[in-house]
């Protein structure tokens, strides 16, 4: 029950200061002439994945549980990508695949290159050739590559589509940029905190309940290191900065793959995903299918909406992230 309680304080924990993170971001991209968008894609998307960078580093130097920190990436991908499904539950009228701007298809697609490119060196490690440099494999500089170029080309792509700025709320319009990066700065302390401390509970609910880390850690340590993208991305649906939310999530899946490479060089034991289970691919496989389907509702926009709730696109990706779980279980 102890580790229970202690796993729910640190998701609360992470969830509160995500949405503090996600307001004094805002403020900080404002007073220095960043544009919305971009606010959602790099910088909030960034600031959201803090828990994820936390916990992979504190699970590969501290814990020794590189299954933890791989689950927690890969699950953390498949789990943004449910997000959008809430978002769409919450959406009045229309969903929000006809009201989020195409351009988003970008970034999501760049985000299939990485997630794919992750999941086809956890196949290629298992039993094959351990390419890499000391410790750290060669697939890592490559992730860092892909993430530099998909961030610059995203960033032209913005420049040249620059998006109307939403007016600024009159609470943070007295704020300095002084005081918004000190209360940045709290926060992110907070959510680091909290996912230093994730991977130590999440072993010990593995140990206690039976439960193999990876299963632990694609499922219940990345729903926990998620809630800064949940609490953001309905806050940005709720005051009407749809897109900001939607570049959230597909920005949190490019920086989640990009900190595989950061925890392949914490990790002195070998090449990271040549010591994890290959069912980490299931995963990797399922965050590919779930934004190949979400770029399906973006590009055809469907304006049916199943009993006034959810668009169809909502319910795939729905049935591929239970079925995603299913597997998990199965091989646990």
């Amino acid at each position: 029950m102890s580790t229970i309680l202690g796993f729910l304080a640190c998701a609360v924990a992470i969830g509160v200061a995500g949405t503090y993170l996600s307001r004094y971001g805002d403020v900080i991209a404002r007073r220095t002439g960043m544009g919305g968008s971009w606010v959602g894609l790099v910088l909030v998307a960034t600031v959201t994945s803090l828990p994820e960078l936390a916990t992979g580093v504190s699970a590969v130097t501290i814990n020794q549980a590189p299954e933890i920190a791989v689950g927690d990436v890969l699950g953390s991908c498949v789990f943004n990508l449910l997000i959008i499904v809430v978002l769409d539950l919450l959406q009045r009228g229309e969903s929000v695949y006809t009201r989020a701007r195409q351009g988003h298809i970008l970034a999501a697609g760049f985000g299939v290159v990485l997630i794919g490119f992750a999941g086809f060196n956890v196949l290629l490690a298992q039993g094959g050739p351990h390419w890499a440099w000391g410790h750290v494999g060669l697939y890592s500089p490559v992730i860092v590559v892909l993430y530099a170029v998909a961030m610059r080309t995203v960033f032209r792509y913005e420049t040249s589509h620059r998006e109307q700025v939403q007016p600024e709320p009159e609470r943070d319009r007295g704020l300095t940029l002084a005081q918004a990066l000190q209360r940045y700065a709290a926060a992110a302390l907070v959510v680091i905190a909290a996912g230093i401390w994730l991977p130590y509970l999440g072993k010990a609910l593995a140990a206690q309940m039976g439960w193999s880390q990876s299963f632990v850690g694609t499922l219940f340590v990345a729903a926990a290191t998620s809630l800064p993208e949940v609490a953001v991305s309905v806050a940005a649906l709720r005051i009407g900065a749809l897109d900001m939310a939607i570049g959230n999530l597909f920005g949190s899946n490019l920086f989640n793959i990009f900190i595989l490479a950061i925890d392949d060089v914490a990790y002195l034991k070998g090449p990271l995903l040549a010591n994890v289970s290959p069912v980490h691919a299931v995963s990797a496989l399922s965050a590919i299918m779930m934004t190949g389907v979400a770029i399906v509702g973006l590009l055809f926009r469907p304006k049916l909406r199943v009993f006034k709730t959810v668009g169809w696109v909502s319910i795939v990706l729905f049935v591929f992230y239970l079925l995603n779980a299913y597997i998990l279980y199965l091989h646990d």
